[in-house]
């Protein structure tokens, strides 16, 4: 009986068909796309797909870049021990949505960069940008490798297969379709996967609702279990969950994600036009509600079925990130072939990911740390160079996920990397684009202790997680548990998983205050510290002379309204300069000379 506990079925000869048949169908997108484009080896065919993208596809591609593995089984275990709060985060998406197609598209499809991580040269220094590059490898690196690990021990878990075994798989398909088709690929494949996660939703959520009597049953026994107090507007910075951590700070977070990460700014400005990069994000913003919707509601679902047998807390996984695959098997394994819908849903979430980490790594090295030096290389020499970094960062990736096997739970510690390093990032970014009194010594400044504020409280975290007081899990139950083991299914071994993070027996006094601050915060920190301490810095030291800066490395007021002007820019859009093209001095701030008197200068300035 599903909910009772004990051992279940594992991968049918059906489950395994499926599975392997949509992995291949991906893979194989990234063949055809390749075969389809032999004769475009250009830099800019591969990384922007040349700039030929409309916005539908790149929306659903900026969704499933990071609604991945560990989305699909992170965020109905976050439901289900914690709640719906998660919910709220449909709040951070909108700001998110807006301020990204708003503020950070206009600017970088303005300056017709490839690199995000250009633009800090533009307006800083080489030396920021090559620190800028350096933080977002080391991130994206980190953060592939939990992605890579979560789902690879769900399958671990169903089918007995070999850990590693699996996680050298799933790293060889990406980097397949990564090295072959380029951008165009990874694009086109996100769509189909994307597909796949929301079906494997849709699947645990409608066999959940069967077996319990309808989704009105499985609310009732949600709010039953307090799993529906939603909104709590207690501002204490320490709470792990509130309204205002998830709002303010999830809202931060999201920002540095959309507006920076080089994975998504790659993905916008391969779009044809302005409007089709602003529309992408705000279709991107129904595909994030409908994925994260879903998600809780498998957690609540998980919930309902388990409100009387934990399976965590009777023995029967190891570790809360195995919760969905145990359900999966314990509700769906009378289907063949359902379960192997739902792996390749978390599997084709890794896969969207860490074909975009991929791409992106590859991008940003090439233009950040290879073509600056080496400017004599043919169009054919940086096609074999693409394709032979695809392969060395898809390999560097496979080996961070054994760092990710001893962080505990993947959805938190994927968050709070980014929270760590792109909060000061985006604190950086903010100070170029808002403030032009800033300058480089400011910049360079405040970046390294925003950064070391977020490392120390982060680490710090991670070494002395939070006390349940803080944390608030809810309460479970193994009263219904059914302990039997004469059932005739073959036992996966559920408790073979990694070991949480251990907490020490002696906390010290910064534990239980500066540790405990919640992890959404640490992105909001990282942004107001580097800006706060970037402009004192700056205006210690000089500041920047107005009139010789460039005012498209600002925001202008003709960027932030939506629709309206798109068509106008469309028309601009091709005269622009490109980004190269632009020679700056960073070291005094001056740029290109351009015309004092332009309207555009004269908004920027007063800006």
């Amino acid at each position: 009986m599903a909910g009772a506990g004990g051992p279940v079925a594992t991968f049918s000869a059906w489950d395994y068909v499926v599975f392997a048949g949509i992995i291949l169908v991906a893979a194989g997108i990234g063949l055809f796309q390749a075969i389809r484009s032999r004769k475009e080896t250009s830099n800019a065919e591969f990384l922007l797909g040349g700039r030929q993208m409309s916005a539908v596809p790149v929306a659903m591609s900026l969704t499933a870049s990071f609604m991945s593995g560990i989305t699909v089984i992170g965020t109905p275990t976050e439901a289900y021990r914690f709640g719906s709060a998660f919910w709220l985060f449909g709040f951070s998406y909108a700001i998110m949505s807006a301020v990204t197609a708003e503020v950070f598209v206009p600017l970088f499809y303005r300056l017709g960069i490839t690199s995000a991580y250009e633009y800090l040269e533009m307006r800083f220094s080489r030396p920021i940008r090559i620190i800028g590059t350096s933080m977002y490898i080391v991130q994206t690196s980190i953060y592939t490798g939990m992605v890579i690990y979560a789902p690879a021990l769900a399958l671990n878990q169903i089918t007995g297969l070999d850990l590693w075994g699996v996680l050298v798989a799933t790293g060889a398909v990406c980097i397949l379709y990564c090295t072959l088709g380029g951008l165009k690929a990874v694009i086109w494949t996100d769509v189909i996967q994307m597909v796949i996660m929301l079906a494997g939703f849709v699947a645990v959520i409608a066999r959940g609702a069967v077996l319990q009597g309808g989704l009105t049953k499985i609310w009732e026994d949600a709010g039953r279990g307090g799993r529906l107090e939603t909104f709590d507007f207690d501002p204490d910075p320490l709470k792990r969950h509130t309204f205002w951590t998830i709002v303010v700070g999830g809202s931060v977070m999201w920002v540095s994600i959309y507006g920076i990460n080089q994975s998504q700014v790659q993905r916008y400005i391969s779009c044809k036009s302005l409007a089709h990069a602003k529309m992408s994000l705000y279709v991107n913003l129904l595909g994030l509600w409908v994925t994260v919707s879903l998600a809780v509601f498998s957690g609540l679902t998980m919930f309902s079925i388990y409100k009387d047998c934990d399976p965590l807390t009777n023995g029967d996984i190891g570790t809360q990130d195995q919760l969905l695959p145990y359900l999966v098997m314990d509700i769906l394994s009378d289907y063949p072939g359902i379960p192997g819908l739902f792996v390749a849903a978390a599997y084709s979430g890794t896969l969207s990911t860490v074909s975009s980490s991929i791409n992106a790594l590859v991008a940003v090295t090439v233009e950040d740390f290879i073509l600056p030096i080496c400017r004599n290389l043919t169009e054919k020499q940086v096609a074999w160079m693409n394709m032979g970094l695809s392969v060395f960062f898809g390999a560097l990736c496979i080996g961070m996920a054994g760092v990710a096997s001893v962080m505990g739970s993947v959805l938190q510690a994927a968050l709070s990397v980014f929270g760590m390093i792109s909060g000061p990032l985006l604190g950086l970014y903010l100070l170029g684009m808002l403030f032009r009194t800033s300058n480089s010594t400011g910049g360079l400044v405040g970046m390294i202790l925003g950064l070391v504020a977020t490392l120390w409280v982060g680490i710090g975290g991670q070494i002395f997680p939070p006390t349940a007081e803080k944390t608030l899990p809810l309460p479970v139950s193994t009263a219904g548990c059914n302990n039997t083991m004469g059932q005739n299914h073959t036992s996966a071994p559920w408790t073979s998983a990694a070991p949480l993070t251990a907490l020490p027996g002696v906390r010290p006094p910064l534990a239980d205050s500066w540790y405990s601050l919640s992890y959404l915060y640490f992105s909001l920190l990282g942004t107001l510290i580097t800006v706060v301490c970037g402009l004192l810095v700056s205006m210690i030291t000089g500041g920047c002379k107005q009139e010789n800066m460039n005012p498209d490395l600002f925001v202008k007021m003709s960027d932030v309204i939506c629709f309206s002007s798109c068509s106008k820019s469309e028309a601009s859009d091709d005269t622009e300069q490109p980004a190269t093209d632009i020679d700056l001095k960073a070291d005094n701030c001056t740029s290109k000379a351009f015309d004092p008197m332009s309207k555009d200068a004269e908004k920027a300035t007063k800006l």
